[in-house]
């Protein structure tokens, strides 16, 4: 079964850290480009990152320069988002999504999603 599952997300503080994963199954991650999505209560869904196949992050939010970062370990079929200095609007389920034949900065449509992840900045 290909599959895309994320975790790590939950209840943080204003100013705390997470560290999501997002976990391939069925098909090697190392083909694919993964890019980090989040929605928030009543919002649209909006591109966070993205992580090319060298490791290498493109931003898609402003917001979140300098904050979040994304990496990856092909051997364990991985892709994770670090997230730092966390603030309340960032509040939202977090989701990975693969895509083969495409770049992060053009990214198009991805081929799997995971189910999302919670994440809760709140004191």
């Amino acid at each position: 079964q290909l599959q895309l599952v994320e975790s790590g997300g939950g209840l943080v503080q204003p100013g705390g850290s997470l560290r999501l994963s997002c976990v391939a199954s069925g098909f090697n991650v190392d083909n694919y480009i993964i890019a980090w999505f989040r929605q928030a209560p009543g919002k649209e869904r909006e591109g966070v990152l993205c992580i090319s196949r060298s490791g290498r992050s493109t931003n898609y939010a402003d917001s979140v320069k300098g904050r979040f970062s994304g990496s990856r370990d092909n051997a364990k079929n991985t892709v994770y988002l670090e997230m730092n200095s966390l603030k309340p609007e960032d509040t939202a389920i977090y989701y990975c999504s693969a895509a083969r034949f495409q770049m992060c900065t053009t990214w198009g449509r991805g081929d799997y999603w995971g189910q999302g992840t919670q994440v809760t900045v709140s004191s």
